[in-house]
């Protein structure tokens, strides 16, 4: 059904009504185009109107207000006169005194090309949809794929991702491999306890973020108060102002390597399908270079730590040590070196087997980190042997740390789940720059020196050379 307004009712012949009406058209008439009321909303399928009609004063108001509806504009005279203000219109056909057949066939012509004109303009407008998307993960895909650095990568993604879909804040969470647990690696917005949220750990299977990743299913709340089920016990704690919310897990090869959650549409709105998509189109482009970064992370990680108790290996002791030599010059501080060594370790391996024996040192490195500051480095030097790195740290204090940490190793049961329930001891021996050595050597040879004065001597001690 063709919906008609007509404007001049001086032109409107019966047989151009009876016409009309016989072929389904509906028409709404007006004397003139200053009678139709302002605030309707109702957009006809096509214009007639009485060439005359330009003189009016609401003329340019009007042809601006059904800019995109065709007009057939008429003329009974016989005259082209008074066409011209309408020609410049998108849209328009003047006709001369037309049969009523030719009326009802420029209205049926003027509704196709309106249709056209529609259909045209949604895929213009999805094209540069469209263009704007592919432009914007070209961009993505050039920065992810210019570093290997899992911070900056994780980084993009929540930065761009945010401006995909307008949103207030988010965070991307990883998935433990070993624990099965997510904890925040990244996150930005306005959040309370921001900066407690990166220490929180929780383990995958229950609520919206550790659902998503046992599942691999995602998910979009467009309003967290309709939910009965309150959605997160952690959101709670960490961002009680979530009023929608969307997580999306992050897999690669069917593997779930963590989420992403954003919340808070900006302008009040919700997160919506389209969203989705996108942020699904974005994450799978993000997946490959979180795994390539995560990758990278590790074999790094090995180059520099003991693959057997995971603590630092010798070649990361070298550059710590000149590292922490060159830093306690320039502050006119104090670098002191603890070496460890395991009293009788040789009769744990002979009366248990070395797997027990492994076992015992990866305990003894997870003791020693206990009691020791984050700024401290833990080495497994070799065999059964541990230096400990210890900056801004005076002589005094290094030996009252060493005698710490022989009582923490005297008093500990070990491998007591495995059934065994020994106890060990350790001799120590702690030497500090520059007031003894002088240069990383020396550190290492009279820290050295200082342990086996204990070892050939009393064992279960503390010696240090000044």
């Amino acid at each position: 059904m063709i919906k008609i307004f007509w404007f001049g009712l001086d032109i409107l012949k019966k047989e151009y009504e009876d016409i009309l009406e016989s072929s389904g058209a509906t028409i709404t008439k007006f004397k003139s185009i200053d009678n139709i009321a302002r605030k309707d909303n109702y957009i006809p399928d096509v214009i007639i109107a009485d060439k005359n009609q330009s003189v009016e004063s609401t003329f340019k108001e009007f042809t601006k207000r059904y800019n995109d509806v065709p007009k057939i504009v008429l003329s009974t005279t016989g005259s082209f006169r008074g066409f011209a203000p309408w020609t410049r219109l998108a849209l328009t056909y003047p006709l001369n005194n037309p049969p009523a057949k030719a009326l009802k066939y420029y209205i049926e012509r003027a509704k196709k090309e309106r249709e056209l004109s529609v259909e045209y303009s949604g895929l213009k407008n999805k094209l540069s949809t469209l263009r704007h998307e592919l432009d914007f993960f070209e961009e993505v895909s050039r920065t992810l794929t210019s570093t290997l650095s899992l911070n900056q990568i994780l980084n993009t993604i929540l930065q761009k991702a945010k401006k995909l879909i307008m949103a207030e804040s988010g965070s991307i969470l990883l998935l433990d491999e070993e624990t099965g647990e997510l904890f925040f690696e990244k996150e930005t917005g306005r959040r309370k306890n921001k900066g407690q949220v990166n220490s929180v750990r929780i383990k995958a299977g229950k609520e919206i973020a550790r659902w998503v990743a046992r599942e691999g299913v995602p998910v979009v709340i467009p309003d967290v108060s309709a939910v009965k089920k309150r959605p997160s016990e952690l959101n709670k704690k960490t961002a009680p102002g979530i009023k929608s919310l969307m997580c999306v897990p992050i897999k690669s090869k069917n593997a779930t390597l963590g989420v992403i959650e954003l919340a808070n549409k900006t302008a009040g709105r919700s997160f919506t399908e389209n969203d989705l998509d996108l942020l699904l189109k974005l994450v799978a482009q993000a997946a490959i270079a979180i795994e390539r970064a995560s990758l990278y992370q590790k074999m790094a990680e090995q180059s520099i730590t003991d693959d057997l108790t995971s603590l630092f290996n010798t070649r990361y002791l070298q550059s710590t040590l000149e590292t922490e030599i060159a830093r306690s010059d320039r502050y006119h501080t104090h670098l002191s070196l603890i070496f460890i060594d395991i009293d009788y370790f040789k009769a744990i391996n002979d009366n248990y087997g070395h797997l027990t024996g492994s076992k015992t040192l990866v305990e003894i490195g997870q003791l020693l980190i206990k009691g020791l500051r984050s700024i401290d480095v833990v080495v497994r030097y070799g065999g059964d042997e541990f230096v400990v790195v210890l900056p801004q740290t005076s002589h005094n204090h290094a030996l009252q740390i060493a005698e710490r940490l022989r009582k923490s190793i005297t008093r500990h049961v070990f491998l007591k789940k495995e059934g065994y329930s020994f106890r060990l001891t350790a001799s120590f021996g702690v030497t500090t720059y520059p007031e003894s050595a002088k240069t990383k050597e020396d550190l290492l040879v009279l820290a050295d020196e200082a342990m086996y004065k204990v070892k050939y001597q009393t064992r279960n001690g503390v010696y240090g050379i000044v």
